[in-house]
Order: C-alpha cells, then structure tokens, then sequence
C-alpha cells in the first residue's frame, strides 16, 4: 500500500490562486500597453473606439503562444522575487498550472533554475526559468 501524501500547505495553496490573479494582472498591463499604442498612432480617434480596438488586439494575442508565453510584466517580476533565496540543495514548491510539486533545486544560473521532482528519474532534472513559473522556498 502506498504512503499518503501530505497535504499542500496552505500559504502554497494561496500561491496557486495568486497565480491565476497575476495573469489577470499580466493581461490588464497588455491591454494598457495596446491602448497606449493604438492612441498613439490614431489620437484624434474617440478614446471608446480606441479601447475597443486595443482589446480586440488582446484577444489576437492570446491566440499566439510566443506572445503569451513571454508577455509576463507583473507574474514574472513576482516570480522573480519569490525565488531569490533559492540555491542549490535546497527544496521548493514548484507552482504551475494550479498545481504545487515539491521539488530540489539542483542548480542556478540567473534566471533560470534546475530541479529535480518526484516524477523525474534520478538523472533528469528540469531547467525552468523564474520568471514563466513560481518556485517557492519550502
């Protein structure tokens, strides 16, 4: 029979649901960034029409996986942050995905970081960067 597996703590838990928020927050910057852009090349176009325009251009960029991937100004800055104490044999929640793994940290090389997880075998491990997941200090 297998052992149970603990339960994720609660402080992890909230880090999940943050998650989703901060990609809400990463989408409201894009649509400022857009409208800014759009005002900028048509200014005497009613601001209305503007927001429209810039937030039709946000649903087309949500449809491109190079765009969404990397337009991270705010969830990637907070990843950034809460895994600047992180360094090599030390363990972390891996969050992503609205799930948390606990995982070893193996190595650090700017922003990017290896880890070793528990559905990995003893030879691989996964290289990440920061600012695309959040890795929390256990």
């Amino acid at each position: 029979m297998a052992t149970p597996t603990a339960p994720v703590p609660t402080a992890i838990e909230r880090w999940i649901s943050r998650s989703q928020y901060l990609r809400w927050i990463d989408a409201l910057a894009a649509w400022i960034v857009l409208f800014a852009v759009v005002a900028d090349f048509l200014p005497d176009t009613p601001r209305g029409p503007l927001a429209l325009l810039a937030l039709a251009l946000l649903g087309v960029g949500v449809f491109l996986p190079p765009l969404r991937l990397h337009w991270r100004p705010v969830s990637g800055w907070v990843g950034l942050t809460a895994s600047r104490s992180l360094r090599p044999g030390q363990r972390a929640w891996f969050v992503r995905d609205g799930r948390a793994d606990a995982v070893l940290i193996t190595a650090r090389h700017g922003i990017r970081i290896s880890i070793a997880a528990p559905s990995l075998t003893e030879a691989e491990t996964l290289s990440v960067r920061r600012t695309r997941v959040f890795l929390i200090p256990f």
